[in-house]
């Protein structure tokens, strides 16, 4: 009943992670989109309001008309909406999925000791620092010389974000490491958020209520740091949903293929942000499309070359019993999983069959089963299942 109950907030805290995720990125990329196509008021009037800028839109059946002011009005309106409890809620939920799945069941999915062989307070412990510590080493290099340039920045952050893939691919699992990598940038966003846009922009109230004119230094932060933001914002989406892709995180570079994809992410997204300064180029575009091209390449699973000798179904179904269906079976033996993962059920020898493709991926092309090679899989019980699904393949 206790694995049924987790599965339950299992459920539940994911769909509210996605949810206020879309929220928050959804506001984001508006945002931006409307800061990036606001022209010259039409309307004298506005400019002698202070009007910077306007942008008219139809959506749903209804005319828009945004403003943007060059500073701040004369009189601030009773209502004043803030948006930062999507961002905090994303966070919030993120992080009690994180401790949920990874955490509390780290013995499963953080560790893998053919990785590293860590106990489940240090693997825990590590973690949480590398969270903790990513945002410390950002948020530092923002207040140093190298945030003046864009380009060296962009080169610095992309030495740190290498060293972050590499360290943790080096410690956790691939599906671990993956996540980690995504917390890490999730929270350097929210705390963005947090430290320094939200209180740039509750300066900006202050000096509005007070009559007198903002400080631009907390609006210039402000605005560097959503910057960064947005850059973050597709390298994270493709993080959340890689744990359905063991091609990427089970890969002998796995660390190199998330930075690869990464700046894949960020290459689209500066293309989008060109796109609505009205000066797009599509070499960022050709360039990530070449590099997703490259890494598919790479990772491609090669065909034994060698004719292996046939193993008999028997053998194969010993190792099934023995490593397998104490979680792929209708009734799992194994506490962490009251039904099977996935579905999927090895107990018959139809079963067996009907699954032949999926157990060969798993086990010998991308190795991530049994998950944290938890029952102990050898590599010579992965060549019995290699041979085996050789032969049925030249059977057929």
């Amino acid at each position: 009943m206790e694995a049924y109950l987790l599965d339950w907030l299992n459920i539940l805290l994911r769909w509210l992670h996605f949810i206020t995720g879309v929220a928050w990125i959804g506001a984001s990329l508006y945002f931006i989109w409307l800061d990036n196509h606001l022209e010259e008021p039409r309307d004298p009037a506005d400019s002698e309001k202070g009007i910077g800028g306007e942008v008219w839109s139809v959506h749903g059946g209804g005319f828009y008309h945004a403003q943007k002011y060059r500073t701040f009005p004369k009189v601030l309106p009773d209502t004043l909406h803030w948006f930062k409890w999507e961002a905090y809620s994303t966070w919030l939920s993120g992080m009690f999925l994180l401790g949920l799945i990874y955490f509390l069941g780290a013995e499963i999915y953080l560790i893998d000791r053919s990785v590293a062989d860590l106990s489940m307070a240090a693997a825990i412990g590590i973690a949480v620092a590398f969270i903790v510590g990513g945002w410390i080493l950002y948020d530092l290099m923002c207040k140093t010389p190298l945030a003046k340039d864009d380009w060296v920045f962009a080169l610095a952050l992309l030495l740190l974000c290498s060293a972050l893939a590499w360290g943790l691919c080096n410690l956790f699992s691939g599906r671990a490491a993956y996540i980690l990598f995504g917390a890490v940038l999730g929270t350097i966003m929210v705390a963005n958020v947090f430290f320094v846009i939200i209180p740039g922009q509750k300066q900006m109230v202050a000096a509005a209520e007070r009559g007198e004119s903002p400080d631009p230094a907390p609006g210039l932060r402000a605005k560097l740091r959503s910057v960064h933001n947005t850059y973050f914002t597709l390298p994270v989406l493709f993080v959340m949903t890689s744990n359905h892709y063991a091609m990427t995180y089970s890969h002998e570079y796995n660390w190199a293929i998330l930075i690869g994809i990464s700046v894949a992410g960020a290459l689209i997204r500066i293309y989008f942000v060109a796109r609505h300064n009205g000066k797009p180029s599509l070499l960022p575009v050709v360039v990530a499309v070449m590099l997703l091209a490259v890494i598919a390449a790479i990772i491609a699973p090669r065909p034994s070359s060698d004719s292996l000798p046939p193993a008999t179904f028997s053998e194969l179904r010993s190792v099934i019993n023995e490593r397998c269906v104490s979680c792929h079976s209708r009734t799992p033996t194994h506490p962490a999983f009251p039904a099977a993962p996935l579905g999927v059920m090895l107990d018959s020898e139809e079963q067996i069959f009907d699954a032949a493709q999926r157990i060969y991926q798993q086990t010998v092309v991308t190795r991530v089963m049994p998950i944290g090679n938890l029952t102990a899989m050898t590599d010579a019980e992965r060549l019995i299942v290699e041979q085996w699904y050789q032969s049925l393949r030249e059977e057929q």
